[in-house]
């Protein structure tokens, strides 16, 4: 009899701080390939497209997601990395429960 396997724990982690005042070294250590990326409050900043913070994120080849509403907010719509999708509040606990673990960063 083979043992029985639990499936696999997809993980959300949300990024709210600016990356600049965050260990992003150690959060890109932790993402797994089944995981995802959701930006918001300052975390958003991680997501302009002119810097190499949203190149690093998008290399790890999860789906990486910013909140449009403190996008808006900072006024940053127009300059955030057209490969990076903006999500409103409904589609944020969407993700939040399609995911079986949140790691806030």
């Amino acid at each position: 009899m083979q043992p029985v396997t639990q499936p696999t724990k997809t993980r959300l982690h949300a990024l709210s701080r600016s990356p600049y005042q965050t260990d992003i070294d150690a959060m890109l250590r932790c993402v797994m390939p089944q995981d995802a990326l959701l930006l918001l409050q300052d975390g958003v900043i991680a997501a302009l497209g002119q810097g190499n913070v949203a190149t690093r994120l998008l290399a790890l080849g999860i789906p990486v997601y910013a909140l449009r509403e403190d996008v808006e907010a900072r006024g940053l719509v127009e300059q955030i990395s057209t490969a990076i999708p903006l999500v409103d509040y409904t589609e944020f606990v969407r993700l939040t429960a399609q995911h079986a673990v949140q790691l806030a960063w």
